[in-house]
């Protein structure tokens, strides 16, 4: 895992000097290996933390032989000796063994077409000096990110985080009132545009082509709706099963290459337990060293679950009860994410990755799994949904004003009378704005109420709806299962959890790897009927099913808790002085009615409602604007 970055310009002199700034700036992406490289209209900055082949001739920037073709580049390509082979039958040569040089060689042989064959996660930037064409990329799912920003007509510069690129954004601080709309609708940020007016995020499964005197060209080069479109068929669910199981097992066996030490976070539940269980299988479980992080708080805590899963599992397992100073930490992670990403299992994330670098360097994990197995609540949701929607409109606000004067207010984890409320408020949409519905922070009618009226018109120029309505379009023909699932691969994964796994880890120099987001797995799981998928009300049915030979059943039917932190205990506890301290800071009455904050905090304290992640997301952009003034 690294940390690229780049500044290219067709009609002014490029200053390496700056392009080193912004490379320094990304260090705890790569602590092993620095790298600054000037190529005419372009320069290319590296910083390196070395997984395989951790010799220094695979420092980068990287080139080919004949020095034509330069690189730099941020992740893994997992079948790059199967390509390599490909390629030195076709006459390549290569001068190092890892994954760099094969994207080099690949894209020499087969252009911008290459990307359909990596399968890997990835950010790079590929300099032709031939063609004198740059060519930047991400990989299918998100996992790596690339931020881009266009200081003129004639130039482009990238990194692998937003804070690199503010010498070339004035006014860095200035924020896009549509983005805010959608953090406070979502507590994080979807789509191309990013918080900060200039600065933009190159979509998964898009490479951008800038050459001289022509537009930048976006382009996808990998259409998932496809897989949803075109179901498999299997003459039994059985069969199903052992296919998905087998493919497990060869997506995690190709995520156990590395040359530094590996191990993989453990929570006991079903995917983490199946990554783990396979890594034991592959190799010799007393060696594979799993991690989790708990709470005080018992309905957050998962510690006794994973202990009870590496017993089983005979891997050598550490862990961490966590009661931290929530201020110092909230801090850390928003200097992590150079955003105010608000989402509470970001902390637990963050504090797993600090626990895992102690002992090694990479560390597989089971994200993805919820997403293309449909893992999530939601799911039920919107099946209940599909049943509920023929009750009169009069009925369901009845019964959702009655719900929220009788059921009494928790802080535990996703509690039921969150859950409830969160339904109930969503059965006045049809079937696609209720999915979206299931994870609004703050309402439409609530985000007029907290901003200031000079905001409203321009944030409500844009909904943050459109966004995942667009994804919506592009599935409307299928299961409704499937077209929310299609959604959250397409906006909540790439946006928000990858985001929160990426910057987690980098922050520690730790590499993170999803064996569940192998592009031919999704795929696979796309293909999939919705019934194995969510059968009945049973969430992940085919991959438990699959896992059936392998894992006991307290395992593949333990309740799903999720990963996150008690900020609703926290809010009126540890972090109480330091949040009503930044929510009434200048910079944010600039933004929002403080009156409004002030009920927020009220109706919390009091347990008339929880604002947890209300009160967080106001407190992280608080401070991201506290930092950028």
């Amino acid at each position: 895992m690294c940390g690229i970055a780049g500044w290219l310009d067709w009609e002014s002199p490029v200053n390496p000097q700056l392009v080193q700034k912004i490379t320094d700036a990304l260090s705890h992406r790569g602590p092993d290996a620095s790298g600054v490289k000037e190529l005419g209209p372009i320069v290319l900055g590296h910083r390196r933390l070395s997984i395989i082949d951790t010799a220094s001739t695979n420092d980068q920037p990287l080139s080919d032989t004949s020095n034509d073709y330069w690189i730099v580049f941020n992740g893994e390509i997992y079948n790059y000796l199967e390509l390599r082979r490909q390629l030195e039958s076709h006459g390549s040569k290569f001068r190092t063994q890892g994954d760099t040089e094969v994207i080099l060689e690949a894209y020499k042989h087969w252009g911008a077409e290459c990307l359909g064959r990596l399968n890997g996660m990835f950010s790079f930037a590929l300099w032709d000096a031939r063609t004198q064409r740059l060519l930047i990329a991400r990989d299918r799912l998100g996992e790596k990110p690339l931020f881009y920003c266009l200081p003129s007509a004639s130039s482009i510069a990238f990194a692998s985080e937003p804070q690199a690129l503010r010498k070339f954004v004035p006014g860095y601080s200035q924020v896009d009132p549509a983005i805010l709309g959608q953090f406070l609708a979502l507590n994080y940020t979807v789509g191309a545009r990013w918080l900060v007016k200039g600065i933009f995020r190159l979509p998964p499964a898009h490479f951008m082509l800038f050459e001289r005197q022509n537009q930048p060209q976006i382009k996808s080069y990998w259409d998932l709706s496809a897989y949803f479109k075109n179901k498999n068929t299997f003459t039994s669910e059985e069969e199903a099963a052992d296919r998905l199981a087998e493919m497990i097992e060869q997506s995690v066996s190709s995520r156990l290459v590395s040359d530094v030490p590996l191990g993989a976070f453990l929570s006991g539940g079903i995917d983490s337990s199946a990554i783990v269980g396979a890594m034991a299988r592959l190799g010799d479980a007393s060696k594979v060293k799993t991690f989790s992080i708990g709470f005080q708080e018992p309905s957050f805590d998962e510690v006794d679950e994973a202990r009870a899963a590496s017993k089983y599992l005979a891997v050598d397992h550490y862990d961490r009860s966590l009661s931290p100073a929530p201020d110092t930490i909230m801090k850390s992670i928003l200097k992590a994410a150079e955003e105010p990403l608000a989402d509470s299992s970001f902390l637990p994330t963050y504090c797993l990755a600090e626990l895992a670098r102690e002992r090694v360097t990479v560390a597989l994990s089971g994200d993805g799994g919820d997403e293309i197995f449909a893992g999530y609540e939601t799911y039920s949701a919107d099946k209940f949904h599909r049943a509920f929607n023929q009750v009169p409109r009069w009925m369901s606000t009845s019964v959702e004003r009655l719900a929220a004067s009788v059921l009494p207010v928790s802080f535990n984890k996703v509690s039921f009378d969150y859950k409830a409320k969160q339904f109930l408020a969503g059965l006045q949409f049809d079937s696609q704005r209720a999915h979206y519905s299931w994870r609004n922070i703050f309402s439409d009618q609530e985000r007029l109420l907290i901003l200031r009226p000079e905001w409203r018109t321009q944030i409500n120029a844009e909904h943050p709806f459109d966004e995942f309505e667009k994804h919506f379009q592009a599935v409307t023909d299928c299961h409704y299962i499937d077209q929310a699932m299609y959604v959250d691969i397409k906006t909540w994964l790439p946006d928000n959890i990858l985001v929160k796994v990426d910057r987690a880890t980098m922050a520690h120099s730790l590499e993170a790897r999803a064996p569940f987001l192998d592009h031919r797995l999704v795929e696979f799981a796309a293909s999939l009927p919705a019934d194995l998928k969510l059968k009945g009300l049973r969430k992940k049915h085919i991959l438990k099913e699959s896992q059936r030979k392998t894992l006991p059943e307290w395992i593949l039917n333990r309740k799903k808790k999720g990963f996150n932190a008690p900020v609703s205990y926290w809010l009126n506890g540890q972090l109480k002085m330091m949040a009503r301290e930044v929510m009434h800071d200048s910079c944010m009455k600039e933004w929002f009615v403080t009156a409004e904050i002030t009920r927020l905090w009220d109706e919390h304290e009091r347990k008339q409602r929880d604002n947890g992640l209300r009160l967080l997301g106001l407190t992280l952009f608080g401070l991201w604007l506290k930092a950028h003034a």
